[in-house]
């Protein structure tokens, strides 16, 4: 979110709220092309994190080398389509004219830092996978404050513009990158990586796309369903655009916290799986409950309460201010449905059944959003219709993925647990 967030608010106060715009419009693209990807590695925490419960420390290097093997070629892949393929797809999405050159520019650039992030990624599951989620959050942290330097240095100095800061994540990303993996290079524990061992192990590399391949699928339909979305947005022109991208950055730090659940959950449901200590699966759903009503009623009431201060921090432009409040008050209304949508699926993954909380969000959140933007917008075509399609779809998505937590807890329990 650093990264994301001092781009849009370098670029916002220092180009203006059309390179603001042009940052904001590519995020649902980027989304979009890396996200089927970058969700594979929620199949590679999972499996790590049960072979890593059981203590097969050979299985865990074999599904961490696949791992690390996979993430290199989807990175360079990723990268090569996103070049090709950005400016015809944000013209599809109705790109106003008048920031479409500086969204291509950014999103070009932007994808040469995609095998960075996305190897950067899987390293960061596996170590979330045997526990650690400190140190991935570290080198984040250092690329992140050097992100933030050379954002100053090529908008202010350079005056460079929204090609600056993409520049500065390429820079960044790579920073992280090669922190995280001297790390997994020196460790001692099973995860630890040997550079001539990198291949792919035909067996981890099945469980992996089993429990990563239908994740991919429902990020890339989530993500479609957004691009439409997106789409609506910018209808309204650039001025709306702008006001979504801002309040966007500022709710997605409400869902950071509802993301790191979702992580922790795997990890904590794919290691116990693997210890076959399957009654402490119960407990873990109902701490992640809790800290998802606790952060939707203080993160996402302080959002609320502060939203102009926050989206000020952006622009000073008060009509981008007055559009961005309101998306902020209509999506924290009920902002614990989304994390309910996100964490859930983490815990259902972690016991191995994949396919269920692909199905759920795509019946409850892509497939009717698709419906509303054709229905109920098509017919009211305001921003308060376009937005209150986020809580609706959350909602009937998140009791959807509920209902397949309880219905693979069943199938679980049925297992014999281990015996003390």
């Amino acid at each position: 979110m650093l990264f994301n967030t001092t781009n849009m608010v370098i670029v916002g106060r220092f180009s203006g709220n059309q390179a603001l715009a042009a940052v904001g419009a590519s995020g649902a693209l980027i989304n979009l092309i890396v996200g089927f990807f970058l969700s594979l590695s929620v199949g590679a925490s999972v499996v790590i994190a049960q072979e890593y419960g059981a203590g097969r420390k050979e299985n865990v290097g074999a599904a961490v080398h696949t791992s690390i093997t996979i993430s290199i070629i989807a990175g360079l892949f990723v990268m090569v389509l996103g070049l090709f393929l950005c400016r015809p797809i944000l013209i599809l999405m109705g790109t106003p004219d008048d920031i479409l050159n500086m969204a291509v520019s950014y999103t070009r650039i932007y994808f040469f830092s995609i095998p960075a992030s996305m190897v950067y990624n899987f390293a960061a599951a596996i170590m979330r996978a045997a526990g650690d989620s400190r140190r991935p959050m570290n080198y984040l942290l250092v690329a992140g404050v050097i992100n933030v330097i050379l954002n100053l240095f090529f908008v202010i100095v350079l005056g460079i513009g929204v090609a600056g800061v993409a520049w500065a994540t390429v820079f960044s990303q790579f920073v992280a990158l090669a922190l995280i993996l001297l790390n997994l290079c020196r460790t001692h524990q099973a995860i630890r990586i040997v550079p001539k061992h990198l291949r792919i192990h035909k067996e981890p590399l099945a469980k992996i796309i089993r429990i990563g391949l239908p994740a991919g699928i429902q990020s890339l339909l989530f993500s479609i369903s957004n691009v439409l979305i997106q789409s609506g947005v910018n209808s309204f022109g650039s001025t709306m655009v702008a006001a979504s991208s801002a309040a966007g950055n500022v709710e997605s730090f409400v869902g950071t916290a509802m993301t790191a659940y979702h992580t922790a959950a795997i990890a904590f449901t794919g290691q116990n799986m693997g210890a076959k200590k399957y009654e402490r699966i119960d407990s873990i759903a109902k701490v992640c409950t809790v800290l998802i009503f606790a952060s939707w009623l203080v993160l996402g009431g302080a959002t609320v309460l502060f939203a102009r201060p926050l989206l000020s921090i952006f622009t000073s432009d008060p009509q981008v201010i007055d559009l961005g409040a309101m998306r902020i008050t209509i999506m924290m209304a009920a902002y614990f449905t989304c994390g309910i949508m996100n964490v859930f699926p983490g815990l259902t993954r972690g016991m191995g059944y994949s396919i269920l909380p692909m199905l759920c969000t795509l019946i409850g959140a892509c497939l009717l959003r698709i419906v509303w933007l054709n229905t109920v917008f098509a017919w009211h075509q305001t921003e308060f219709a376009l937005f209150v399609c986020y809580p609706i779809t959350w909602g009937i998505a998140g009791f959807g993925q509920v209902a397949s937590f309880f219905y693979a807890r069943v199938k679980i329990r049925k297992r014999p647990a281990l015996e003390h």
